[in-house]
């Protein structure tokens, strides 16, 4: 059976730049699904919910498709977090944060249209956070990073200069975890390495 092309069902460039750096070419096509749609307090069934419906929501404009779905929230002391809606809102979950520890919890979806089969699994990671100042924090908003980022953060970006350290997997905490991925591509009969070689997707 060939590999199906992989779709990834997420505007997120950290994502898909993972993808790319593993050496997988992913389809991007962002989800348009209404994450308001989703009321759930336990941060792993929320965002394994919102990474299915994401895919589930791209699924029909591709045939035959392997579609990866994702979501990642931020929980500190129960409370689950997403993206902050503005600067106002980044700074005073910054003020919040800083000193603490939180839990990044990602998401995964793969939906395989060729076998018709759906995995959904989450992943997590601690996140130690730095004892930042005010006046840090004012211009890590005032860069606009935190703004696109579940958690107020983006490891990959400015925001690893304010996080003192992490534990489980690294890549969970930018979006994606590749070693979930690897697993979950594993339990569908695939070798992540076949994918390698799709370097032309039409």
């Amino acid at each position: 059976m060939p590999n199906p092309k992989l779709v990834l069902a997420s505007a997120s460039p950290a994502r898909r730049r993972l993808l790319q750096i593993a050496g997988i070419e992913a389809v991007v096509c962002p989800s348009d699904f209404d994450e308001s749609q989703v009321n759930i307090d336990n941060a792993a069934e929320l965002v394994k919910t919102l990474a299915q419906r994401k895919a589930e929501t791209v699924a029909p404009q591709f045939a035959d498709a392997l579609l990866l779905g994702c979501d990642s929230v931020l929980a500190i002391a129960g409370e689950i977090h997403g993206k902050p809606a503005d600067a106002e809102e980044a700074i005073a979950r910054w003020q919040m944060m800083r000193g603490k520890v939180g839990d990044l919890y990602t998401g995964h979806a793969l939906i395989d249209q060729q076998q018709g089969k759906t995995l959904v699994r989450s992943q997590v990671t601690r996140v130690y956070f730095a004892n930042v100042s005010d006046r840090q924090i004012e211009a890590y908003v005032a860069s606009s990073e935190p703004l696109k980022c579940a958690g107020c953060f983006a490891l990959e970006g400015k925001g690893g200069l304010f996080v003192e350290k992490i534990e489980g997997c690294h890549s969970n905490v930018i979006g994606l975890s590749m070693p979930l991925l690897r697993q979950m591509l594993g339990e569908l009969g695939y070798d992540v390495t076949d994918f390698w070689q799709i370097s032309e997707i039409k």
